[in-house]
């Protein structure tokens, strides 16, 4: 991936004169040319796939325990057919408990009817796909966790990173559509959303049992076991997680206000400004202050989206 970014960026610097056509020659290594250069490796991984395991030739250490007791999420399987209907009715024993849900669809469409579904049938829920900027995301994901609501509704769950202990259920919704979001490492790394909460458990509605879905619920239920043998060893009470829900809320809000007010009032400055903006959130990253960054990141578009007119909704 690296060296056809290279390639095509490089290409087309040269096409249009900006850059010799000898500058293709620096490049980076295609990854076959890594793996004969690469010395004794270390390969670390949470969901090892095919490739990581034959290179192993069968041998490997595992780290499946988790020091806080917590197993597995246990992993059922459902027809498809009626799976909203089926889905809201869990949903009532969820939230009754006062635990949260993830919902993960394949499309955005499907997303937001779930969501309206849901909500004019009496359930709080809100969509998250990628339309929502960094922003509103992270409001979401905060207001999920404090109860605002109480189920979210996604496409890729992975991808947002969600690490949520109030987390009771996940759905997975058309489990046995094939592809890259309901692969055998996508479901596992999804199935584990759900663990960090002792009440969590998974549905996956599907009409066929895919090699997919039979892998990842074997190996959930493979870690599961062994986990629940260490806990009765060790004489371990599984706890849920608890992690503390960052005031970002309230950071965010004053952004939004800060952004109208600085429109009105660094005039002619505004290059100057940019400047500092982008030296604040260098600064916020080296700092792995991440969420801050990303929230100066999307001013600092804005603010040059309406330097050129191009967002000038005012």
């Amino acid at each position: 991936g690296m060296f056809k970014g290279d390639r095509s960026r490089k290409e087309t610097l040269s096409e249009f004169g900006f850059r010799l056509p000898s500058c293709k020659d620096n490049r980076p290594l295609m990854f076959e040319e890594w793996e004969k250069f690469k010395g004794q490796t270390i390969y670390v991984s949470a969901t090892p796939g095919k490739w990581e395991l034959d290179k192993t030739s069968g041998v490997f250490v595992e780290q499946v325990v988790r020091p806080t007791g917590l197993v597995e999420p246990e992993c059922l399987i459902r027809p498809a057919k009626n799976q909203v209907e089926d889905l809201m009715h869990e949903c009532r024993k969820v939230i009754q408990d006062n635990n949260r849900i993830l919902v993960t669809t394949l499309t955005k469409k499907h997303a937001e009817k779930i969501t309206e579904y849901f909500n004019e049938n009496g359930l709080s829920s809100k969509y998250l796909h990628s339309d929502i900027d960094t922003i509103e995301r992270m409001e979401i994901i905060k207001e999920l966790r404090t109860g605002v609501f109480d189920i979210l509704i996604g496409i890729n769950l992975l991808r947002e990173g969600l690490d949520i202990p109030e987390c009771g259920l996940v759905a997975i919704l058309d489990g046995d559509k094939e592809g890259f979001l309901r692969s055998r490492v996508s479901l596992i790394q999804t199935i584990g959303r759900a663990a960090r909460n002792i009440d969590g458990k998974v549905i996956i509605y599907a009409d066929e049992i895919t090699d997919s879905i039979n892998e990842a619920k074997n190996e959930t239920d493979r870690r599961r076991k062994k986990q629940n043998e260490y806990n009765e060893f060790n004489n371990i009470i599984p706890k849920s997680t608890k992690r503390k829900i960052s005031n970002v809320g309230i950071y965010e809000l004053s952004k939004k206000v800060n952004i109208k007010e600085k429109k009105e009032t660094h005039g002619n400055n505004l290059k100057n400004h940019l400047k500092n903006l982008k030296q604040e959130m260098i600064n916020e990253a080296e700092n792995l202050n991440f969420e801050k960054a990303a929230i100066l990141r999307d001013e600092i578009k804005k603010l040059e989206e309406n330097e050129i007119g191009i967002n000038d909704n005012e």
